[in-house]
């Protein structure tokens, strides 16, 4: 099969690589239909976060069952599926107290990092991480439902509340999605990002009457941001100070975005004066996957997807991410298509 590989370069490899089978019984074989392009990707190719030389990069992915192992009951062979990347072993200590998103033997699991993903035209998970798209969703909204599960992860750490006011930091696709997220949850919520491309596309994401007043886009240095959010949540990953200026009195935030380069100073008399808590969540916790894809139904998340290329053409696909020198932003959620699927939706 066709497949993007990490180079040693931290460039992506289009390689003939060996197609997944059903190793163990409950492995599941997904015929990959489209992979999002996540932040995290991105930063691995910048030099933000770490991956391991070869892996079969991609983790937000849907597709087609293609082949099961003897003992997977719950799907057969042409059931649509979704992938829930993060694999958990279940017998370590924090995943016998439930804490699944902090498994102790998360090497050689992260899927994308260190584990083959979804940059391919196939790929092999456990059944237990394999979740039905309901009848009626669309690839390119199901697709969108593992950052989802991000965003509502960090909702909920954040303990956001009906009538409060969330500040999401950052408006690429994964603060558009926690934005949609938020507003559903009751809040009032202005988005921030720098970028005026983007805030143009956030801008056509939200110009509808389902969002009208509720979500708001606007530039870091607005001065209606200055100590308003009740929660602020930092989807970059390396703006936590920024973040802080915009949370109110009693205000939360939560550091959402991965980013292993970033560093922040923070004084914690600020903290104490005006009685800030800042929030780290983590991975999600599986449990939060269902709810994910049930919330799936209400929210338009296909809107978030502004391009698609293929395999082939994925360093155009990571250019108008700005991931090449040089580059400008000019997309939120970018997919890639395997060969086999063309360039429907």
């Amino acid at each position: 099969m066709k497949a993007l590989t990490l180079t040693a370069e931290r460039t992506l490899a289009l390689v003939d690589h060996p197609k997944p089978e059903p190793r163990a019984a409950d492995d599941v074989v997904i015929r990959i239909t489209q992979s999002g392009i996540c932040g995290t990707d991105r930063s691995v190719l910048v030099g933000k976060f770490p991956a391991e030389t070869g892996v079969v990069m991609g983790h937000e992915a849907v597709g087609i069952v293609d082949a099961t192992g003897p003992g997977v009951t719950r799907f057969a062979v042409g059931d649509r599926v979704i992938v829930n990347p993060t694999l958990y072993c279940g017998q370590c200590t924090a995943c016998l107290e439930g804490h699944w998103n902090f498994c102790g033997h998360k090497a050689g699991t992260e899927v994308g990092l260190d584990y083959d993903g979804s940059f391919a035209e196939f790929m092999r998970l456990p059944e237990l991480f394999c979740h039905a798209i309901p009848d009626g969703m669309s690839f390119n909204r199901a697709v969108v439902v593992e950052p989802l599960a991000c965003a509502l992860n960090n909702i909920e750490a954040g303990r956001l509340a009906a009538g409060e006011t969330a500040v999401v930091v950052g408006g690429g696709p994964m603060g558009v999605v926690t934005a949609m997220a938020a507003q559903f949850h009751g809040a009032r919520v202005l988005l921030v990002e720098p970028d005026p491309v983007r805030r143009a596309l956030d801008q056509e994401v939200f110009d509808t009457p389902e969002f009208a007043g509720r979500v708001t886009v606007h530039t870091p240095d607005d001065p209606e941001l200055t100590e308003r959010g009740d929660l602020v949540v930092d989807s970059v990953g390396n703006l936590l100070e920024q973040s802080l200026a915009y949370a109110a009195v009693r205000g939360r935030v939560v550091i959402m975005g991965f980013n292993s380069n970033a560093s922040a100073t923070v004084r914690p008399l600020t903290l104490l004066q005006r009685g800030l808590q800042i929030i780290g969540a983590g991975d999600y916790n599986s449990m939060i996957f269902p709810k994910a894809v049930e919330l799936a139904r209400q929210l338009p998340l296909e809107r978030v997807v502004t391009h698609r290329f293929g395999l082939a053409d994925h360093e155009e696909a990571f250019r108008v991410l700005a991931a090449v020198p040089g580059a400008e932003y000019a997309a939120l959620k970018v997919l890639l298509v395997p060969p086999h699927t063309g360039t429907a939706a």
